[in-house]
């Protein structure tokens, strides 16, 4: 039997998702809190498998909640209604096997469960997508000195500008185009606008 805590504000939500859970032959809901700090003393009391919790929540919150309980046996799963990368990050940082979103279907909510104690994490793909893109490589100064090249400057007005020297500029240049695996300025510039990364 996989035991359960739900930590929910919306008391009618928090009702709803206990009697979803309880009607599961495998599972049983041994707590529910209306608030991040209840859930945490409820999971220290109960020991129980899987901890269910919202984030934006009465006197801590469910990401507060899942950093202290990191380096317990019970599995976090995020059901929230924020779809935000910020959140989302903060979560797989604090180590939650789920985020899920609201607007699921329920059944995903006693698969997700099932997936999390199988092992697996289970995060909603459209986090994932946003998580998971690639980052711009390049420094501050590279990025000012790549915007100088889009601009149409030599490296002469470059290095001018910046106050370095040609030799030091042409160093970014090379480091720019090593980084963005392309050959030349062109490349370089097309594809750092391809990627979204120029502001």
């Amino acid at each position: 039997m996989i035991r359960i805590v739900i930590a929910e504000d919306q008391k009618m939500l928090l009702g709803a998702l206990a009697a979803l859970l309880d009607l599961e032959e495998d599972m049983s809901v041994v707590g529910s809190a209306s608030n991040g700090e209840d859930a945490v003393n409820l999971v220290y009391k109960h020991d129980p498998d899987v901890c269910i919790m919202d984030i934006e929540m009465p006197k801590r919150t469910g990401l507060d909640a899942a950093e202290e309980l990191k380096e317990l046996d019970c599995k976090v799963i995020i059901l929230t209604t924020f779809a935000r990368s910020g959140y989302f990050q903060r979560a797989v940082k604090a180590g939650v096997n789920g985020y899920m979103l609201k607007d699921n279907p329920s059944e995903e909510l006693a698969n997700a469960i099932r997936s999390v104690m199988d092992g697996r994490r289970i995060y909603a793909p459209e986090l994932v997508d946003e998580f998971y893109s690639p980052q711009n490589p390049l420094t501050d100064r590279e990025n000012d000195v790549l915007a100088l090249m889009a601009a149409g400057k030599s490296t002469k007005d470059i290095a001018d500008e910046l106050h370095l020297t040609n030799g030091t500029v042409r160093n970014y240049i090379s480091s720019i185009l090593e980084k963005l695996e392309v050959t030349n300025r062109i490349e370089a510039i097309t594809r750092f606008k391809e990627k979204g990364w120029s502001k």
